[in-house]
């Protein structure tokens, strides 16, 4: 039997984006979790400060793991065309009066 890779080019191949989106979503949920929870314990005595701090980690990682895995689907940012320059000379204010 062929292997899935030799039938599905890898731009085309949705099961790995998807593994590659989840363990990216779960790896920098976590991380940024602990980290968020670190810098509680280390800047805040308050325990609402402290949740305050985790549940801002775990949003970060979430909202960089979805621009990362919206990369990984879409592709890279289109370019955008450069404005054309005009070659004509500026008047200068003598010439106006």
């Amino acid at each position: 039997m062929a292997d899935n890779k030799e039938i599905i080019p890898p731009q085309y191949d949705l099961d790995a984006k998807w593994d590659a989106c989840l363990d990216l979503t779960v790896r920098r949920f976590v991380y940024s979790s602990f980290a968020g929870a670190l810098g509680g314990l280390l800047f805040f005595r308050s325990p609402v400060t402290r949740w305050a701090s985790i549940a801002f980690g775990a949003g970060v990682g979430i909202g960089s793991a979805y621009t990362e895995s919206s990369r990984l689907f879409d592709g890279p940012p289109r370019k955008l065309a450069l404005p054309e320059v005009s070659e004509t000379p500026i008047q200068s204010v003598q010439d106006s009066e």
